[in-house]
């Protein structure tokens, strides 16, 4: 058995558009941001989306929103959605990137939040 969630919503924008998009975003939502401790390429927007990180996260590629799935288990995880029909593109770091049926970007994670919020509010999968 493994548990996941839906725990980060990002808002990708070009590296050259970070600095733009971090005020906009920050204005339009009335949060103030931060900087993770060696993350560069993440702004974090504070309470922007209660429960859940909601980041801008500077890319080298097309802007797009992608979410994060976090799970107490990566592999069995990736297993499971790519059963469901996703498609792993990309690893870096612990994290999967797969492509959703559809076309959407879906990163899948290590338990990054507490983990008596997570054991709350993951979905069990799997036999006991």
């Amino acid at each position: 058995m493994h548990r996941s969630r839906i725990s980060t919503f990002l808002i990708d924008v070009r590296q050259d558009e970070r600095a733009a998009a971090d005020r906009f975003w920050s204005e339009a939502l009335g949060v103030r941001t931060s900087s993770p401790d060696g993350e560069p390429q993440f702004t974090n927007l504070e309470n922007g989306l209660p429960g859940y990180v909601l980041a801008i996260q500077g890319v080298d590629d097309e802007p797009r929103y992608h979410l994060d799935i976090e799970t107490d288990d990566v592999p069995a995880e990736v297993a499971r959605l790519t059963g469901l029909g996703a498609v792993e593109v990309g690893s870096w770091q612990g994290c999967h990137t797969l492509r959703a049926p559809g076309g959407h970007l879906l990163c899948v994670i290590p338990v990054h939040s507490d983990p008596a919020y997570f054991e709350q509010h993951a979905t069990a999968w799997g036999s006991a």
